[in-house]
């Protein structure tokens, strides 16, 4: 048998990658009255909750307050929730680890594209809302592509190491969700980062996604052009741990079988 092609077994894995998004979708939400409608009730659900809280019991004078959480929640639920399962992606797939020839590199890759799919598809819900809460939509949305590929490089790059460790130290995933749970809190979804104290500013300084969020209200709040210079310090940063990342995973993955 020939081997494949560069441009052939790239396709492969883009057809296989493909096919996975949506069984890993049909198996998410198989049996449920609400399919896929879980993905955008979800988050609805916390917008509903912050803006009762930070509208009536304890206000906060944000404009246009329920699309500026909608930014917040949707930006960070796609983070979250690809590196929470990308540290079981490789544990909860054993069949495919040892189906010879498999890619390995496509399981976290699927824990980042699937979660972006629902990002996808709550998007349209979120453009709405903008308008209708008195957000402005313009020309600005052209830099949305830009602030997504950011996002995607950047939880690409620690989902790598994330479904490598979690494989030989099983405690990874339940660190993952800690941190996950503190970063919730240390980036600014439910409120300004203005509020912050200026002593504490350094901490959401070193946090990525702070940019990346605010990159995302610029665009769909505002109509404003976001930090792009802030958003290439990202994206430049994310790229090499991305690749060392990869490599860490690939050179971890010819233990997989075993440990698993």
């Amino acid at each position: 048998m020939r081997p494949l092609g560069p441009s052939a077994d790239l396709r492969r894995k883009f057809e296989l990658l493909f096919e996975l998004v949506l069984r890993d979708l049909r198996i998410r939400y198989m049996r449920s009255y609400l399919g896929i409608g879980w993905s955008l009730l979800n988050p609805l659900s916390q917008i509903a909750i912050f803006s009762f809280l930070f509208r009536q019991v304890m206000p906060l004078d944000i404009p246009s307050y329920t699309a500026f959480v909608f930014c917040g929640v949707l930006s960070w639920t796609w983070f979250s929730s690809s590196l929470i399962s990308s540290a079981g992606a490789v544990v909860a797939s054993p069949e495919l680890i040892r189906r010879p020839g498999f890619p390995v590199t496509v399981l976290p890759t699927l824990s980042v594209i699937t979660n972006m799919v629902q990002f996808l598809l709550a998007l349209p819900l979120l453009l709405l809302l903008t308008v209708v809460d008195g957000g402005r939509l313009g020309a600005a949305l052209l830099a949305l592509p830009l602030v997504m590929a950011t996002q995607y490089v950047l939880t690409l790059s620690l989902c790598f190491p994330v479904a490598a460790l979690n494989v030989r130290f099983r405690d990874t995933q339940h660190v993952v969700g800690l941190v996950m749970m503190a970063l919730f809190y240390m980036t600014p979804i439910f409120y300004s980062v203005d509020a912050v104290p200026e002593e504490y500013l350094f901490l959401y300084e070193m946090n990525p996604m702070v940019t990346v969020v605010d990159a995302y209200r610029d665009i769909l709040i505002r109509n404003e052009a976001p930090d792009l210079g802030a958003l290439l310090v990202v994206l430049l940063l994310s790229i090499p741990i991305a690749l060392l990342g990869r490599a860490l995973f690939l050179r971890e993955s010819a233990r997989f079988a075993e440990e698993l």
